[in-house]
């Protein structure tokens, strides 16, 4: 399906109002992306250039520029979670799941939602067999977790024409993909309905930071004016934000700050609840009885 056949145009003035509970006006989620590169395939990313261009293997440099963030730079997010009471969610590749177990330890240990982000960090585009790329990411995160994963966000984003369609039909009940609105969405497959959960382009590390180059301080800044808007969006209708990070980008020692702060910001907010993708599938069909 073309994605106008997969979504109405809708726009967000006129629907019926959502509610959250407690008296909440706002959710925030927050995902952390954990990836595992192959060491000796091209980098999915790259901090620095090879003097003589091209793409070298092994490519030592941009290699351990993204270990980093696993050895080191994930544990600072658990550390503002922990310290905040925030539920994250673990957006990691299959593979990582057993690559890094202590990550995985730590996350299923504090019961944060575990999303499928592909079995390793290539464009679903570009895996030989997407329904077997899903299905061991899948398989990966139960065997690991004994809770088959509810959410899917492809590596970078990333979507093949049957995406959804597979996803639905692998038992996905919601996907991130689809960054179009503030409330959550319910989009068409041949297997039935899928929902699609507000993920962000704007607030993304790998968007300011890698492609736009902005200072450390910009996550901070642009989190925080999104917020702004958003929260006053939802003084009639409850909304949705997403933060995503990634451990090698705002994990790393000059950004972290940045991201503590603005986590500190909006968990000042007695209307503002943080919930994980699942919790906000779970609320929405409440809201929504037909997004199913």
């Amino acid at each position: 399906m073309l994605p106008t056949e997969r979504i109405d145009y809708d726009p967000i003035e006129g629907r019926k109002p959502l509610k959250l509970p407690g008296g909440a006006r706002m959710a925030v989620w927050v995902i952390v992306n954990v990836e595992e590169w192959d060491p000796e395939a091209p980098m999915p990313r790259t901090v620095l250039t090879p003097p003589a261009g091209g793409s070298p293997s092994p490519d030592i440099p941009n290699w351990a520029w993204h270990e980093y963030g696993n050895r080191v730079g994930f544990w600072r997010f658990v550390e503002a979670f922990d310290e905040l009471s925030i539920p994250a969610a673990l957006c990691i590749n299959g593979i990582a799941v057993t690559g890094y177990p202590q990550i995985a330890e730590a996350a299923r240990d504090r019961g944060w939602e575990f999303i499928g982000h592909g079995f390793t960090q290539r464009n679903m585009q570009k895996v030989d067999d997407e329904r077997l790329d899903i299905r061991r990411t899948t398989e990966a995160i139960e065997a690991f977790t004994g809770k088959r994963p509810r959410g899917w966000l492809g590596p970078g984003l990333t979507e093949t024409w049957e995406t959804p369609d597979i996803l639905v039909e692998e038992g996905y009940e919601y996907v991130a993909d689809w960054v179009l609105d503030d409330e959550p969405v319910t989009l068409r497959t041949r297997a039935g309905p899928i929902v699609n959960i507000p993920y962000t382009q704007e607030c993304n590390d790998v968007a300011m930071m890698l492609i736009q180059h902005h200072p450390a301080r910009e996550y901070r800044d642009r989190a925080a004016d999104q917020f702004e808007q958003i929260y006053r969006d939802s003084e009639r209708s409850a909304r949705v934000m997403a933060l995503s990070v990634h451990p090698y980008i705002m994990g790393v020692p000059h950004r972290f700050r940045y991201f503590r702060e603005i986590l500190q910001t909006i968990s000042g907010y007695g209307d503002v609840t943080f919930m994980t993708g699942e919790q906000i599938l779970d609320w929405y069909r409440g809201q929504r009885s037909g997004a199913v």
